[in-house]
């Protein structure tokens, strides 16, 4: 077929999608039968398809056919920030505040001013962090059921940068890693950029398929599995203690690195041991403080074994040297005096009242979630489009996110993401029966 005909079919189809002669939700042709009314062979109508996807235009869904698109969403939704306009609610992402938490930081910044230390806080700090922070952070894991030493432990710029670090040092781009069909969008965006190959592991409300991981590394050279046993985002199941031993008994069989992310660890108590107590010697283990205290203290931590110690600091020098010394001396000085401790705490029952009244409104609705966590994943209906239900929210002032930014399979669920930490408490109702009202619309 003449590159110009094929193209000209193309943008037919993009212009109609765009000025709406086509609908958000519109069912197209199959494959075959675009093939058929325009003369053109299969997989000249499959590279139509696959043109038209790669521009945002549409959706293949496996079993269900292909579907024009809502463009009117903004590009990547659930996977950036945007400014939200006045009186938009977010449901899409998380930054739990507690009322007091401003007060702390004028608090801590004049306790700072006051310090003997202040002057050695303006040069460079060592890659890891100062040895006395480290040894803090170590003793704050203990909480966790993770014990390590100082010298294991690297501070960096929160726990996004943390993966980055960790993915960056340890592993090269064309790797395998056997990550959940569903997870941390943020993964997502890492493991894409870095080259890096994403194989998804079926899942249910429950957990992984630990079989199945079993199945692919025998067929696979898969070099590392990600998880969030404590707690996933965005199903909010925690692993219980036989499913955290398998995971374990298949990495150690199979020589696989495990990356444990831990960033919302601190809402569950009494979780079963972290992976990397289990498998210290195979387990870089990251969690941070921006949700257990503020988005904005980018303060993490990386927990790994001695042996990898050097590639990860060398990583922390190439991407931003250190972290600044005046977060990490307030991060550490939080940690010290209990602060983060009693945050943590506010924040599991803020999270659980918020819980409280998303399944008081939700009710019915087969919403999946853990009763302490700080998000919901909500599964609509087979004719129902997720794309054209957060457009419709949008419309009505509530921002959410779609299953498409935590989607790793082809098969992308028709799903909402609700983040419940960030919504006014006195408002969160209000925006989930807006949510509530169109779903069944």
């Amino acid at each position: 077929m003449p590159r110009a005909r094929y193209k000209s079919l193309v943008d037919a189809f993009a212009e109609a999608i765009r000025s709406g002669k086509l609908p958000p939700g519109t069912r197209l042709p199959t494959h075959r039968q675009l093939a058929a009314d325009h003369g053109v062979a299969l997989v000249t109508a499959s590279r139509v398809y696959g043109e038209l996807e790669a521009m945002g235009l549409v959706s293949g869904e496996t079993g269900r056919g292909t579907f024009v698109r809502e463009i009117a969403l903004p590009p990547g939704q659930g996977s950036g920030q945007m400014t939200l306009a006045t009186g938009m609610l977010d449901l899409n992402f998380n930054y739990p505040s507690l009322p007091d938490q401003a007060d702390l930081l004028r608090t801590a910044l004049r306790q700072l001013a006051l310090s003997g230390d202040l002057e050695a806080l303006l040069r460079y700090q060592p890659h890891a962090g100062r040895l006395h922070e480290r040894a803090v952070v170590a003793q704050h894991l203990r909480s966790r059921g993770l014990t390590v030493t100082a010298e294991q432990v690297l501070v960096v710029s929160g726990a996004q940068h943390g993966l980055a670090v960790t993915m960056m040092a340890l592993l090269k781009p064309g790797d395998v890693i056997a990550v959940d069909a569903l997870t941390y969008s943020g993964f997502k965006v890492l493991a894409e950029t870095l080259h890096l190959e994403i194989v998804a592991v079926p899942v249910s409300a429950d957990g992984p398929d630990l079989d199945y991981l079993q199945t692919l590394c025998r067929k696979r050279p898969v070099r590392a599995v990600y998880c969030m046993p404590t707690l996933h985002n965005p199903l909010g199941w925690v692993l219980d203690q036989a499913q955290r031993e398998q995971l374990v008994g298949i990495a150690r069989q199979h020589n696989l690195m495990i990356i444990e992310d831990a960033a919302y660890a601190f809402l569950v108590e009494d979780a079963p041991p972290p992976v990397a107590a289990l498998a210290p010697e195979r387990t870089v283990y990251v969690g941070g403080l921006s949700k257990s205290v503020a988005t904005g203290l980018r303060v993490g931590f990386v927990a790994a074994p001695a042996a990898w110690l050097g590639k990860l600091e060398r990583t922390i020098m190439a991407t931003t040297w250190n972290v600044p010394g005046v977060m990490s001396a307030i991060a550490v000085a939080w940690i010290e005096d209990g602060t983060v401790a009693r945050l943590e705490a506010q924040k599991r029952e803020d999270a659980r009242a918020r819980q409280r009244v998303a399944a008081q409104v939700l009710s019915g609705m087969g919403a999946i979630g853990h009763p302490a966590s700080y998000f919901l994943w909500l599964p609509l209906a087979e004719d129902v489009r997720a794309d054209q239900v957060a457009m419709t929210l949008q419309r009505e002032n509530v921002w959410v996110s779609t299953a498409e930014p935590f989607a790793v399979s082809n098969h992308v669920p028709h799903a909402l993401r609700l983040a419940l930490g960030s919504v006014e408490m006195a408002a969160l109702g209000e925006a989930l029966a807006k949510v509530r009202k169109v779903v069944a619309w």
